[in-house]
């Protein structure tokens, strides 16, 4: 069967109108900042699951890679194939036609969905039997669910709810050889042999098709308290955290760090955004509780909060939400971080986590590191501090970009200094957004041959002839 044959197969299969080639392919083709864009023999959209099925089957026959596709918000490259010439041009399997919720159990705090459903279509289906899917991020409305399974996506609730991993009860997944793996299921305890579905959430497309998932659900709160607070220091913030997790407990929803020059970026460039404190302050917290019950007590626990905090002499200044409007906007300037700075010039984003204790010499260590490379960059930092998240980036502006004499050897170094600080921490490189094509380098580097082994005789048992998403998660 040759190319044409091929797409004339998926025609027939899923019907003309759902197969694209050309330019049609473009916005499936080309990452959502335009920073990564690939090749692919056409795009197809399968309705269901067993059209999934026949379109692996004939892919495999044809030996023709396959790279299967959510929403296409991938951070690191993982979600467009590469360009032409490294290799057989891929088929781009996207899910955003199968969009079912197939069903909601309120009892069991379960969903059952097919992967093309978005994040937030998951969490609207969640809240309709007054329930919460835990998993938040800015891409919500965008991303599928099964894409954010297939990345073990994080966000600002992981610190009560975990990331997706710990989310996610059952999976159907489509294998490399076109078999389905039945593994929908919602119990809370199987100890009937190996956690399959762990082989699948984090894996990027390079092990099967996710096409549906089955999900974990949390009583949903109806109560929120929120405070926008100025430490002293990172370090105070750190000391916050722990004060802010032995009084409140599972009560602590949310605990975000901003750095002043996140702030500006802010303010600079997202209309009707404003500043939360009367004085400029050098960091920022976010931090929210929820609970199922009434706003009074816990705003009220927020409080004596603040009031320990500025007696242990850790905060500056702080504000309270006094309605559901303040904190929208108090929300409204942490998810507004990535618009930002994509608006004050050419940003390189790191997705590091380290240990708690070394949050604040990673910080230190990484900006010196930077500056000591180009004193015209700027530095904001925002990160999930109650997980140890942190994502630093680095903005130049576009003239002084644009007038470096090599800029992507200075992007080299800078990724390979800032990389190497969080590893001499004992943190990471990717915590939340995943390997893609961009961070293959580091796997080689910082994963042991062990872990590096181990990973790839899973690969060449579940996809021998390494048809699904080539190039991405693990170096050649």
């Amino acid at each position: 069967m040759n190319p044409s044959e091929l797409i004339s197969a998926l025609r027939a299969l899923t019907g003309a109108a759902h197969v694209l080639e050309g330019p049609d392919t473009t916005p499936y083709v080309t990452e959502w900042r335009g920073r990564f864009r690939g090749d692919a023999l056409c795009v197809v959209k399968p309705a269901d699951r067993d059209q999934v099925a026949a379109i692996v089957r004939l892919c495999a026959q044809h030996r023709t890679p396959l790279l299967p596709q959510g929403g296409n918000t991938s951070m690191s490259g993982g979600s467009v194939p590469a360009p032409a010439g490294q290799g057989t041009l891929p088929v781009v399997l996207n899910l955003a036609r199968m969009r079912r919720i197939r069903q909601v159990d309120a009892l069991n705090h379960s969903v059952e969905a097919d992967a093309g459903c978005t994040v937030a279509e998951i969490q609207a289906a969640a809240e309709a039997v007054d329930r919460l899917y835990g998993v938040s991020f800015g891409a919500e409305g965008s991303a599928q669910i099964g894409g954010s399974v297939a990345t073990n996506a994080g966000g600002t609730g992981v610190l009560r709810y975990g990331n997706t991993r710990e989310n996610v009860l059952g999976l159907e997944v489509v294998l490399p050889d076109g078999s389905i793996w039945e593994g929908l299921r919602t119990l809370r305890k199987d100890n009937t042999g190996y956690d399959l579905k762990q082989l699948f959430i984090g894996s990027e497309g390079t092990l099967g098709v996710i096409t549906a998932v089955a999900l974990k659900l949390h009583p949903r709160p109806n109560a929120q308290a929120m405070a926008w607070v100025a430490p002293h220091s990172l370090q105070a913030a750190l000391s916050l955290l722990a004060l802010a997790q032995q009084q409140c407990g599972t009560r602590l929803n949310a605990f975000e760090v901003l750095n002043r020059t996140q702030i500006e970026h802010v303010l600079a460039h997202v209309p009707g955004v404003r500043e939360p404190l009367a004085q400029p302050a050098p960091w920022n917290l976010l931090i929210e509780l929820s609970e199922h019950g009434q706003s009074a007590p816990l705003q009220e626990r927020l409080e004596r909060l603040l009031v320990q905090a500025e007696q242990d002499g850790l905060i500056a200044d702080a504000a309270l939400a006094s309605n559901q409007a303040q904190c929208a906007d108090f929300w409204r300037i942490r998810s507004s971080v990535s618009e930002g700075n994509r608006k004050s010039g050419m940003s390189l984003v790191f997705d590091i986590a380290v240990p708690l204790v070394q949050v604040a010499a990673f910080i230190e260590r990484a900006s010196a590191a930077v500056r000591s490379m180009i004193d015209a960059a700027r530095i904001p930092v925002v990160g999930h501090l109650g997980d140890g998240n942190m994502h630093l980036v680095i903005v130049i502006e576009w003239a002084h970009w644009h007038a470096l004499q090599e800029p992507q050897a200075l992007l080299q170094r800078l990724r390979e200094a800032v990389y190497a600080i969080a590893a001499e921490l004992g943190g990471t490189w990717s915590a939340e957004h995943g390997i893609g094509s961009l961070l293959l380098a580091q796997m080689q580097q910082y994963k042991s041959p062990v872990e590096l082994q181990l990973m790839r005789s899973i690969k060449a048992t579940l996809d021998p002839h390494g048809l699904f998403n080539p190039g991405k998660l693990l170096p050649q």
